[in-house]
């Protein structure tokens, strides 16, 4: 028997979410937890991942905003003063004599919305809703930390585990931005396997998906059009209209050409800028995301929608700046780790069905984890935990099956035994 409960952990984590590079409260509160098992090794924050290669970084306002609030709430001191400036996560290692290095990532962060508060919520009902008012974990990420956990105690207990573990707790996988610098840490260069997993995807309880296939590669993209103002109604002539470049970007940007290589994807998300209704304006902000079947394709789409930008601004005699924001390779699972986890699955208790592969259809940064590993000789696989949640993805009443947190720390902590007596 655990000596964490990991459903009180999900339910303790998912009262006090946080957004991606604010997880401050979350990585003490998992800090904490970490602290009562048997560890050979334990980094926070700056010391779990290569803080120049964050991306989607919010600003020090923001940053310094939910510090405060993490410390208002009684957040370990000691572990916040680590975590200053944004620099989240937790790499914990167990070493148990010889044998390979493995790796299991779990992200940690909350999105930027309000919960559903209603007596049919789980979470409302039995009072753990979320207290911040102004983020949720819409996605299930507490319950990915409480699988992490349980499943490092579970190999660290297991007397027939030989080798390293490493557990990768995951700052900013919303905004696609903690991935990378997880990636480029020192701590992925010896591992010779991946795991990374995520409950729901649309798959109920009793669920194991071995892995998960066709990540599509994204990358976002932010543009700055300016012109030059006028008062629409007397000389709309003079000005130099910012929002016509923008409405010509986000057609064409729509009509940029499917590639016979794969599918691929655009979309624009966010529009902000004018000032009045009878002024022509002079400055838009937009940001834009693109995804491809690979990360070729993804980059076809990048290079075009900087051409379109780029026209479109020429035909309204304005100027366009373009920056490139947060982005993840695509990857997919290897085929020996899928077969080692399915069968692993088939034994543990509540999982009545096992799905070799299924695709994902959207994006994740544990793929830079994942082409990592891969790309140093070793394997990696995404494992799908079935949950039914009530809400879809990212929604107000998303919520978690609690049964299935069992289930991912038993078909993980027991895949990786099986892997580190199974594989060199």
């Amino acid at each position: 028997m655990s000596s964490i409960d990991p459903v009180a952990l999900r339910r303790e984590l998912h009262r006090h979410p946080e957004p991606a590079w604010r997880e401050f409260e979350t990585t003490a509160r998992i800090v904490d937890r970490l602290q009562q098992l048997d560890l050979d090794a334990l980094y926070v924050g700056p010391d779990a991942i290569d803080g120049d290669n964050r991306l989607a970084v919010p600003d020090d306002a923001e940053l310094e905003r939910w510090y405060d609030r993490a410390r208002d709430a009684g957040a370990d001191p000691d572990v916040l003063a680590q975590l200053e400036g944004g620099y989240t996560g937790a790499v914990a290692v167990i070493e148990r004599g010889e044998g390979p290095t493995i790796g299991l990532r779990v992200d940690i962060d909350g999105l930027p919305r309000e919960e559903a508060d209603t007596d049919d919520h789980l979470p409302a009902a039995e009072g753990f809703r979320s207290a911040t008012g102004e983020s949720m974990h819409a996605c299930g990420h507490d319950a990915h930390a409480a699988i992490g956990i349980g499943a490092l105690e579970a190999v660290a207990d297991d007397e027939d585990f030989q080798g390293t573990l490493k557990v990768f707790f995951q700052p900013a996988e919303e905004v696609i931005g903690g991935g990378k610098s997880m990636a480029k840490s020192e701590h992925i260069r010896d591992v010779d396997y991946l795991l990374a997993t995520h409950v729901g995807l649309d798959h109920p309880t009793g669920t194991v998906v071995a892995g998960i296939e066709d990540f599509l590669a994204v990358r976002h993209l932010e543009a700055t059009f300016t012109g030059e103002p006028a008062h629409a109604g007397a000389e709309p002539e003079a000005g130099r209209n910012a929002m016509q470049a923008l409405g010509t970007a986000i057609q064409n940007a729509y009509a940029i050409p499917r590639n016979s290589d794969g599918p691929t994807r655009v979309n624009i998300g966010v529009v902000e800028g004018g000032t009045a209704a009878n002024i022509v304006a002079e400055e838009i902000s937009i940001v834009a995301e693109v995804r491809g079947q690979t990360t070729d394709l993804m980059r076809y789409m990048s290079d075009s929608v900087e051409r379109v930008f780029e026209s479109a601004a020429d035909m309204h005699d304005c100027e366009v700046e373009i920056t490139i924001g947060a982005e993840a390779p695509s990857a997919a699972s290897d085929d020996e780790l899928r077969e080692i986890v399915g069968s692993v699955a088939e034994g543990v208790d509540g999982v009545d069905t096992v799905v070799d592969a299924a695709g994902l259809g959207g994006s994740e940064d544990a793929t830079f984890l994942m082409k990592e590993v891969q790309d140093n000789g070793g394997l990696a696989a995404y494992v799908g935990v079935g949950t039914d949640h009530p809400g879809g993805h990212h929604t107000a009443t998303f919520d978690v099956d609690e049964p299935t947190i069992q289930h991912g720390i038993d078909t993980l902590a027991g895949a990786i035994v099986e892997i580190a007596e199974t594989r060199p």
